[in-house]
């Protein structure tokens, strides 16, 4: 596993205020690092112990940055078994019977997903916003705004065809996703630019600076 699990360890011993380090965009990494891994060797059966430790350091990373979710570990537990369903649909050799039933329970992993997403998409729209600092404040919701695309987009055999959001509404506020990047536009017309950076074996911060000028 190339992620370091000093990130998460760093978290759990400093805290949420570990300087420029931001939890919720520690756990953004992970997620996109998850989902990138399981990209490149998530869909090849004999990879499955790898897959399984991936999952519980997902569920690690999520309960060292905004605290413990059943929901979400529910989450990649479905994932990683519709992962085995596509595996064993498409390299076993199933009876007709066997490949209705597993297509059915898709289905309803399907279901099941959408309702869990709902529920971790709320415990990230709870994340407490800085009310001091107007910058903090902005790079708080530029990352519930990322997290819930990222929420949005976390499931195995998405459709292809449909491209995942980039633009996310928190609030009167627009998040939209960029390479590498975000911007945060304000109700007054106000945009802003969000980078993020690593702090090495600590975890992942962002900076949201304003652009020059209204939009």
């Amino acid at each position: 596993m190339r992620m370091k699990q000093a990130i998460v360890l760093g978290l759990l011993l400093a805290g949420c205020a570990a300087g420029p380090v931001s939890p919720g965009m520690t756990l953004l990494a992970g997620i996109n690092h998850y989902q990138n891994e399981m990209e490149l060797f998530g869909m090849r059966s004999e990879r499955w112990p790898e897959r399984q430790r991936m999952g519980d350091f997902l569920k690690l990373t999520f309960a060292a940055a905004l605290g413990g979710s059943p929901e979400f570990n529910r989450l990649v537990e479905i994932d990683q078994r519709k992962r085995e369903f596509i595996i064993a649909l498409r390299d076993s050799p199933l009876s007709p019977e066997r490949v209705r039933e597993m297509r059915e329970e898709f289905v309803k992993m399907n279901h099941e997903m959408a309702g869990l997403k709902a529920v971790v998409k709320r415990q990230i729209a709870a994340i407490p916003l800085a009310a001091e600092d107007a910058k903090q404040r902005i790079e708080g919701i530029a990352t519930i705004g990322l997290l819930t695309l990222a929420i949005d987009d976390f499931s195995a055999a998405r459709d292809p065809n449909v491209p995942p959001a980039q633009e996310m509404k928190v609030g009167p506020y627009l998040v939209t996703s960029l390479v590498n990047a975000a911007s945060v536009r304000t109700p007054e017309g106000q945009s802003y630019r969000c980078s993020t950076f690593v702090v090495e074996e600590q975890g992942v911060g962002i900076n949201c600076e304003p652009a020059a000028g209204k939009s």
